[in-house]
C-alpha cells in the first residue's frame, strides 16, 4: 500500500520551465509548493570544462532512458505501432530542468494569426480552404491576451534580440540587444533584403551581454562555443529553469524538489484531485503527496500518458472525432530547406550559439497570399550558426559518392565552406493524427506506453517544396556555388532527427467538446488541475515552442492564484 504523505498547498509534476515558473509564481504568492521531478538534479557545475560532443550530443546524457519509458509509433491505425528504442525524430530531455537545459535558446512568439487560425483562415479564403480532416481550431484567447505573457517570459530569461518586422506588436523591446552578427548572417541579411525580404535578429536567450532580470538573477554573456543544443551551459548564459526560476523558488523556503520521482497517477474523486500516486526510482517505493492543486507540467506524451491513466477527461476517438485527451497531436515541416556549397568563400562555423541567426517571417502564417497555394499557414526561414561540431558534421554536394577519393576531397574542400538555409515549417493537426495507449507496450512499471499515430500529409508536401524553393533563392542570391534542395517530403519517419517540437494531446481552447483545458489551462473536467506546456497547442507554428510555453505558463500561474481564492471554473 502507498505511504501518504503531509499534504501540500501546490504539488508540480515536472520541474522544467513550465514547472519552475509556476514554482516561482506560486511560492512568491506565499504558497507551499511541491515539485517532482522523475530524473535526477541538475546544476551549472556538471557542465564546466565539458564540451564532449559524443557523451552529450550522440550519446543522449541528458535525456529520457527508453529502455525504461518511451513512445511507440505508427503511421496509421492499419498497422502495429513499435516501440521507439534508439533516439532519432525527437529527443526527450529528463532531469532537473527537462528540456529547458538542453535547447538552443530559439525563442520566438506566435503570430497573432496562431491564435484564431480557423477564423481567419476561414475570413479570408473560405470554409473550403481548410482541407477535409484538419482539425483546426482557435485557441480561445488572442494574441493581444498573449502579449503581456510573452513579455513577462523574455524578461525573465533576457532575451537577446530585435522586433519581428512581420510579427505582432511589442510592448516593449526585448531587455538585451541582438547577438553579434557573423559574416555568414550578414550575407544572408543583405541577400534577403535584395530579394524585398524582412530579415531580423533571431530572438535568443543566450545572453548578448550581462543581465540581471526583474527577480534579481544575474547571468553572464555567451561565449558563443557552440555547445548549445543537447548540452547544458557552463557559463548559465543560455537561460534554462536552473539558473533563472529554481532559484527564485527555492529563496522562499516554500518550495521542496524532489528528484527520482515518477509520478503515475493523478488521484481524483468527485470531480476534483485530491492529490498524486508517485514511485520514488531509487526505492520502488509507490507515495501519495495529497494537495488542494495539482499542476502537470512535464513533457507532452508523459502529460497525455498521465490524464489517461488517471481516467481525466475524456480519451479522444478518431473514429467518431469526439474526446479530447490524445487529440490534436502536431510537429514540424523541418525538411524544407536549401544548403548552399561556396568554392570561393570561407566561413567560421564551427564557432557559433544555439540562438545565432537571422530569421525571415515573410511565408510564415498568413504573412503571404495562399489562395493558389495547397496549403494554409507557412514557416520562418533562418540561417542560423550554431557551430557544426566535427562528429555529427561532414557536409558535401549533392551527387558526391558516399565513400572514396571524391568523398574525401569534397569533406576537406567544403568543411568550411558549407552554409544551410533552413525552413521550419507549421504543422496542422489531423482528426487521424493522435495520441493513446499503446494496448502492446508497457514501461518499467507495468503502465501502458503513449501511442503515437501521425505521418506527414498533402498540406506538409506542399508547405515544404513551397519553403525549399524560397531557401533556394536566398542560397542562390548569396552566391552558392552549388545548391541542394529538397525535391520531394517523403513520409514522416522517427529515426532520424527532426525536432524537439511535439505539441497537442491536451490542447486548449473556448468549449469542452473541442478541447481540455481552457485559456488558464485549467481542465474543464477538474476544476482543481491544471496542464500546462506544448501539450495545450491545438497546431504548431512555423517557431519553436518555447516562448509559448512559456507565456502559457505565466498565465496559468495567474489562473492558479485566481483559483486558490475563489474556486471554480476561470472561464
Amino acid at each position: 500500500m502507498a505511504k501518504t504523505l503531509p499534504k501540500t498547498d501546490v504539488v508540480i509534476v515536472g520541474v522544467g520551465w513550465a514547472g519552475g515558473i509556476i514554482a516561482a509564481e506560486l511560492t512568491k504568492s506565499g504558497l507551499n509548493v511541491v515539485g517532482l521531478e522523475r530524473g535526477k538534479e541538475r546544476k551549472t557545475e556538471d557542465y564546466f570544462m565539458v564540451h564532449d560532443e559524443l557523451r552529450y550530443g550522440l550519446r543522449y546524457e541528458l535525456m529520457q532512458d527508453l529502455s525504461k519509458d518511451t513512445v511507440t509509433f505508427r503511421s496509421t491505425e492499419k498497422i502495429r505501432a513499435l516501440p521507439m528504442r534508439s533516439y532519432g525524430s525527437f529527443l526527450l530531455g529528463e532531469g532537473l530542468g527537462g528540456a529547458g537545459v538542453h535547447w538552443n535558446g530559439q525563442t520566438y512568439r506566435f503570430l497573432p494569426y496562431d491564435f484564431e487560425i480557423r477564423t481567419k483562415t476561414i475570413e479570408r479564403y473560405g470554409k473550403n480552404k481548410i482541407p477535409d480532416g484538419m482539425t483546426i481550431q482557435d485557441w480561445g484567447l488572442t494574441y493581444d491576451e498573449m502579449e503581456p505573457y510573452y513579455d513577462k517570459f523574455e524578461k525573465l530569461a533576457g532575451i537577446s534580440g530585435e522586433p519581428n518586422p512581420l510579427g505582432g506588436k511589442r510592448s516593449a523591446d526585448y531587455p538585451t540587444p541582438p547577438m553579434k552578427k557573423s559574416p555568414a548572417l550578414s550575407m544572408f541579411s543583405d541577400a534577403a533584403s535584395k530579394l524585398k525580404l524582412h530579415p531580423y535578429m533571431m530572438p535568443s536567450a543566450n545572453l548578448s551581454e550581462a543581465y540581471t532580470n526583474p527577480d534579481g538573477i544575474s547571468r553572464a554573456a555567451c561565449q558563443y562555443c557552440a555547445f548549445c543544443e543537447r548540452f547544458g551551459c557552463e557559463y548559465g548564459a543560455k537561460a534554462d529553469p536552473v539558473v533563472t526560476v529554481l532559484p527564485v523558488a527555492l529563496k522562499t523556503g516554500k518550495f521542496e524538489i524532489r528528484t527520482h520521482s515518477h509520478v503515475r497517477r493523478i488521484l481524483h474523486q468527485g470531480g476534483k484531485a485530491t492529490g498524486v500516486m508517485y514511485t520514488d526510482v531509487t526505492t520502488g517505493e509507490e507515495l501519495v503527496q495529497p494537495a488542494d492543486i495539482v499542476v502537470v507540467t512535464s513533457y507532452v506524451f508523459n502529460n497525455v500518458k498521465l490524464m489517461l491513466m488517471s481516467g481525466l477527461g475524456k480519451p479522444y476517438d478518431p473514429a467518431s472525432g469526439t474526446g479530447v485527451i490524445g487529440r490534436n497531436y502536431a510537429y514540424q515541416v523541418l525538411k524544407g530547406n536549401a544548403a548552399g556549397f561556396f568554392d570561393d568563400k570561407q566561413f567560421n562555423t564551427y564557432a557559433g550559439a544555439g540562438s545565432l541567426g537571422v530569421s525571415l517571417d515573410d511565408y510564415n502564417g498568413d504573412n503571404f497570399d495562399h489562395t493558389d497555394l495547397k496549403f494554409i499557414h507557412g514557416g520562418s526561414i533562418s540561417l542560423s550558426q550554431t557551430g557544426m561540431r566535427p562528429i555529427a558534421n561532414n557536409p558535401v554536394p549533392g551527387g558526391t559518392a558516399s565513400w572514396g577519393a571524391e568523398f574525401k576531397a569534397n569533406s576537406v574542400k567544403y568543411a568550411n565552406r558549407f552554409l544551410s538555409v533552413g525552413g521550419q515549417g507549421s504543422c496542422m493537426p489531423f482528426r487521424h493524427h493522435f495520441l493513446d495507449l499503446d494496448p502492446t507496450y508497457k514501461d518499467a512499471y507495468g503502465d501502458p506506453l503513449v501511442r503515437l499515430t501521425f505521418d506527414f500529409e498533402e498540406q506538409d508536401r506542399q508547405l515544404a517544396l513551397y519553403l525549399s524553393g524560397k531557401c533556394a533563392e536566398i542560397v542562390k542570391e548569396m552566391g552558392a556555388s552549388h545548391i541542394d534542395q529538397l525535391k520531394e517530403l517523403g513520409p514522416y519517419e522517427i529515426t532520424t532527427y527532426q525536432s524537439t517540437h511535439n505539441t497537442g494531446g491536451v490542447v486548449m481552447g473556448a468549449s469542452p467538446d473541442t478541447s481540455a483545458v481552457n485559456t488558464y489551462l485549467q481542465m474543464w473536467d477538474a476544476e482543481n488541475v491544471f496542464v500546462v506546456g506544448a501539450s495545450a497547442f491545438p497546431h504548431n507554428s512555423g517557431y519553436n515552442p518555447t516562448d509559448t510555453v512559456g507565456a502559457l505558463a505565466f498565465r496559468a500561474s495567474e489562473g492558479i492564484l485566481k483559483y486558490r481564492q475563489k474556486g471554480g471554473s476561470l472561464v
